[in-house]
């Protein structure tokens, strides 16, 4: 007699262990019953009847997902290999279940053919030196097709771009010679910024003949400063005018009170 009350009792509380269910706070349960769509639940406490409801669970925390390492041709014919990293999360549990098979591996594959085809429209230049922007257009597509399976991107990072060892040589010598053009412009640069000054101080000596007798009397200063086996010998300015006035011509000579050869003598 008290058999035939336990049984039922049993297969009263085993069903009603298996209907229970409990989500945690970032999970949700997309219910069917008899196999069609009934309503999005959760968290909490839920009663789920075996046989006739079914429930798939759905986690609503960022995903993050390493993408493959992909084979790139940039549009300048350079072979690179490039691999990222993708944030995403479901927002609509009812389309990440009901529109597409596997949303995780959906959207794996298409972030790889995203990466391929966005990096090939780019040069190789751009892809090391504008990342942001890279990642920001390849965000954009990989949102815009998984809406529709209710998956929400948050964010694509280019994390590598590896180049063969001949295209890192090459990229060296480039470097190198760009920073060489760069030396020798900025060479040139101050070579005119110097001249200029070099022609300013030469206009402001012109104006005084007491500044190059400073100037003269400085150099000798900076000179007898430094051990060196340097022998100099001073001279005054006015000695200077002496030559000027011998290199004068024979006009100037006999107006200051010289004589001018006559033609035909011997020296």
């Amino acid at each position: 007699m008290l058999i035939s009350y336990l049984v039922p009792v049993v297969l009263l509380l085993m069903l009603l262990a298996a209907s229970i269910r409990i989500l945690p706070e970032y999970k949700r349960g997309v219910v069917f019953f008899l196999g069609r769509f009934q309503a999005v639940k959760g968290p909490g406490l839920l009663i789920i009847i075996p046989g006739i409801q079914k429930m798939e669970v759905v986690d609503l925390r960022v995903i993050t997902m390493d993408v493959p390492e992909q084979d790139v041709i940039s549009q300048d014919n350079v072979t690179v290999k490039v691999n990222a990293v993708l944030y995403f999360r479901v927002v609509d549990p009812e389309k990440a279940i009901i529109q597409v098979e596997n949303f995780v591996n959906a959207t794996s594959q298409l972030a790889q053919t995203t990466l391929r085809s966005v990096l090939g429209k780019h040069d190789l230049d751009e892809m090391l030196s504008e990342r942001d922007k890279l990642n920001d257009d390849i965000q954009e597509i990989i949102d815009s097709s998984a809406e529709s399976w209710g998956i929400k991107v948050a964010n694509v990072e280019i994390k590598h771009v590896d180049l063969d060892e001949s295209m890192i040589r090459a990229i060296a010598r480039q470097a190198e010679a760009e920073r060489e053009r760069r030396a020798k412009v900025i060479h040139a640069e101050g070579e005119l910024q110097a001249s200029r000054k070099l022609v300013e101080a030469a206009n402001v000596m012109a104006e005084n003949s007491a500044a190059l007798q400073l100037r003269y009397l400085q150099t000798m200063s900076d000179m007898s400063n430094k051990n060196a086996s340097t022998i100099f010998f001073p001279l005054p300015m006015d000695i200077m005018e002496a030559f000027k006035h011998m290199k004068a011509s024979p006009a100037a000579r006999a107006r200051t009170g010289g004589a001018a050869p006559e033609d035909g003598d011997a020296s």
